[in-house]
């Protein structure tokens, strides 16, 4: 969300700023093969690993000689964004790296970072100046947006923040285009949203919000001006990015109802590391518990659904997903709806549907499907439609059985069979899971299918069958595809 960079300013004497530019939501494409790699395509690609992944100069003058430091940098990218690590400049390394995002080099980023040495402020109280406003929206709009964003802060610090109206305040923040007086310009739309400076004199601290953005006050067919502001104020603060997919410290925008926003807790402990907590438990009354990003390293871990889509495994947890090919030994941590805008969150069951060509996400007793980012028309709709009765209020696990085109639909101890192709419940259902899968006592939590087996996950084991035999293979820990990404 986004970018820092140490820059030198001069004036009578050198001082250190470390500008932060935020960047726009880097939404996750379906990629297709490309029919040829252009030299514009490796030429970018080479300048994007000079800027984000340290390829020198003296690693070779082009990708397509194959040159051995480029193919290691390659790699490195790759892993980090969970790609399949190919070395080679392939259509998703390329699409990834066409994606609007932050500056800082990957090998910076780590869970809640500050800028170190001085770059924080040494009192808690804070003033701060709107020297301008967008035309976006109502100047009370504007000032209710930006109230909130110090708020945030100041709920779990002790930091105050006061308003002026004159003068030169702590925090100065305005909106402009293009070149806007600080040597470092906007882009236009979309790419940088803005961009802030880390605690100094002068211009430390100051907020610079890019004009050619479509800034509002709730809706999510912009870029809400609240979310873009509490990340800007985090660098204002003294905070870098964080890895973390779910921190708001995160380099990437994303959409969230300020209404309901909870400061994750990754920021928390990255605000109060340089403050400390709020000491005025009276003015501030505990809130929701600070989400937490779910970890792909926890062993205990109970997945929500799990999926394939196009060659890939889904794993759901809460409101994220994974995204992993099985050649590849890390996985893409993602916001579900960065993914999909109007899909639900901490969904009950998933499946990929093949006569759609779409997966199907299953909340209560709704169901949406989704092609690429859109969804499908005459979606959502009930549970009720696929036959399942009135009383079933959610489906715990979907699972497609490619040979028989069936897709199996999990509620509590027992399972119904769907024909797809007739659209219709199949008769003699539903029937005991344990009846046709040996073994499996528990509630089924998530299912799928790769390469002929069939695996059922119950808590966090994953049970390996044949569904043709119903013989049980193996019992796994639901590690054993989402790979823990820390190894």
């Amino acid at each position: 969300m986004a970018a820092c960079r140490t820059r030198r300013h001069s004036a009578t004497h050198m001082e250190t700023f470390n500008l932060c530019v935020l960047l726009s939501l880097a939404v996750t494409v379906y990629c297709v093969p490309l029919p040829q790699v252009t030299v514009q395509d490796e030429t970018f690609a080479e300048s994007y690993l000079k800027n984000f992944f340290n390829l020198t100069e003296e690693t070779g003058p082009t990708i397509r000689r194959g040159i051995s430091p480029v193919t290691k940098k390659l790699g490195e990218m790759q892993r980090f964004f969970g790609l399949q690590i190919t070395g080679t400049l392939d259509a998703d390394t390329l699409a990834m790296m066409k994606k609007p995002r932050c500056g800082v080099p990957e090998g910076n980023i780590a869970q809640f970072t500050t800028f170190g040495g001085d770059l924080k402020w040494d009192k808690n109280s804070l003033t701060y100046r709107i020297e301008n406003y967008t035309p976006d929206m109502s100047p009370s709009e504007i000032d209710d947006s930006i109230e909130k964003a110090f708020q945030v802060w100041a709920n779990v610090t002790p930091l105050r923040f006061t308003r002026i109206y004159s003068g030169i305040a702590d925090i100065m923040i305005s909106f402009g285009s293009r070149s806007h007086g600080d040597y470092y310009p906007f882009d236009g739309p979309d790419g940088i949203l803005a961009h802030a400076f880390a605690p100094a004199p002068g211009i430390g601290g100051d907020a610079h919000f890019d004009d050619d953005e479509t800034f509002t006050f709730r809706s999510n067919s912009g870029y809400v001006l609240f979310m873009v502001a509490a990340h800007e104020f985090g660098h204002s603060l003294g905070l870098s990015h964080s890895d973390d997919a779910g921190a708001l410290m995160y380099p990437l925008y994303s959409f969230n109802n300020p209404e309901t926003f909870v400061l994750p807790r990754d920021d928390i402990n990255g605000i109060q590391s340089l403050y400390g907590p709020n000491p005025d438990t009276d003015t501030f009354q505990p809130g929701p518990e600070p989400p937490t990003t779910p970890d792909s390293c926890d062993s205990t871990m109970v997945l929500d659904a799990v999926a394939t889509l196009r060659g890939e495994m889904l794993f759901f947890k809460d409101s994220f997903f994974w995204r992993s090919h099985i050649q590849s030994s890390k996985s893409q941590q993602l916001p579900i709806t960065n993914f999909w805008p109007d899909a639900p969150v901490n969904i009950d069951a998933a499946y990929e549907s093949n006569v759609l060509d779409s997966v199907l996400l299953f909340k209560g007793r709704r169901v949406w499907a989704f092609s690429g980012y859109d969804i499908v028309p005459g979606f959502p709709k009930s549970i009720s439609s696929y036959g399942l009765p009135e009383s079933v209020q959610k489906v715990n696990a979907a699972l497609y059985d490619a040979a028989t085109g069936k897709t199996l639909f999990f509620v509590g101890s027992k399972y119904y069979s769907y024909d797809e192709a007739k659209k219709r419940m199949d008769k003699g259902f539903p029937k005991n899971v344990d009846q046709t899968f040996n073994g499996l006592t528990g509630e089924v939590t998530a299912a799928f299918q790769y390469k002929g087996f069939t695996y059922i996950y119950s808590g966090p084991y994953m049970f390996e069958y044949s569904l043709r035999s119903g013989r049980l293979f193996r019992v796994l820990r639901n590690d054993y595809f989402l790979r823990c990404n820390k190894n």
